[in-house]
């Protein structure tokens, strides 16, 4: 089976080997991977720009979908199609970068009715984490009426599925983004206006003009800080990433004056009984255009490529790997 293999000695080194199945880490199930994708966290990893991976050698990918392949835990039978984000794939257990995978039966997800493979992996973890932020906004109680809801790294996979989710959902939703040529794709996925990620990566007075019914925030550092700011009084923003920075310097102010909310969103470990039902929702909410216009496929040869580019902020919507 074709992997692609990190590997540290002296320096980091990844590429792709031909492996035996007998070097596959333990786990009850066997998954024929179909799709996996390229994440940020991925992409730093390949290129060593960040210490995600804990131990050598690894097979990164922290997602994947596919067909079982061999199942020894009674919940899942040979053929049926799964998905799997998270739990320490890539990072801690070999991902889904390669042409199978075994891993426990409790991380796996069974793929949702009405959705395919493919479609799963254009989710991914960005569509996961994304739904994620959205309830928080919801069990914060901020509902369209509320106001305008701001979306950093909106051209990313995270910032694409909730710009397309809230947009669903009946929200008005305002994209922070520092592409100017991604506007037109971004006003297609829903949102009513584009700003650029410069107007907010300043520093930041304590409180500033309320703006925000809520935010989700991808980024982190000044730009987060600069949004809590400006949040409506019981506003609520979803921090969930650290593209920017992963530092965040601001004050009490808007949380004692204003009530604000500031939730922050893990996806990796979310429980496993509570995953299928999120997983219904992404496949009821998001609409057919939203597979055409946000997915980039590769092939396991071009990984290189695109994590140089996801790192170096040239890449947008989400970034999928066909590996059978």
């Amino acid at each position: 089976m074709k992997a692609l293999l990190l590997d540290q000695q002296e320096t980091l080194s990844a590429s792709i080997q031909d492996i035996d199945a007998s070097q596959l880490p333990s786990g009850d199930v066997t998954v024929d991977i179909h799709w996996s994708t390229l994440n940020y966290k991925d992409a730093r990893a390949i290129t060593g720009t960040g210490k995600i991976v804990r131990q050598f050698p690894m097979v990164p990918g922290i997602d994947f979908s596919g067909a079982v392949h061999h199942s020894e835990d009674p919940r899942f039978h040979v053929g049926q199609h799964v998905l799997l984000t998270g739990w320490g794939a890539g990072e801690t257990h070999w991902g889904g970068l390669a042409e199978q995978a075994k891993v426990p039966g409790d991380w796996l997800t069974p793929l949702p009715q009405g959705l395919n493979t493919r479609q799963a992996m254009i989710i991914g973890t960005a569509g996961f984490t994304a739904m994620l932020c959205v309830m928080a906004l919801e069990q914060g109680e901020v509902t369209p009426e509320n106001g305008d809801i701001a979306v950093t790294g909106a051209s990313g996979g995270v910032g694409s599925t909730a710009i397309t989710l809230l947009s669903q959902l009946g929200y008005s939703v305002v994209a922070i983004s520092s592409k100017p040529d991604s506007h037109d794709y971004l006003l297609s996925l829903g949102a009513k206006e584009v700003l650029p990620t410069s107007d907010f990566n300043r520093p930041s007075r304590p409180l500033e003009k309320q703006r925000w019914a809520g935010v989700i925030d991808t980024l982190g550092g000044t730009v987060l800080a600069t949004l809590l700011a400006q949040v409506n009084y019981n506003g609520v923003v979803a921090a969930c990433g650290l593209a920017s920075d992963s530092q965040l310097s601001a004050t009490v102010m808007p949380f004692i004056l204003r009530n604000i909310r500031l939730q922050g969103v893990e996806s990796v470990t979310v429980a496993a009984s509570k995953r299928p039902a999120i997983w219904q929702r992404l496949q009821k909410l998001l609409p057919d255009s939203f597979y055409q216009q946000t997915a980039n496929e590769i092939t396991l040869e071009q990984v290189f490529e695109h994590a140089n580019k996801l790192i170096n902020n040239q890449s947008t919507g989400r970034t999928i790997v066909k590996m059978r």
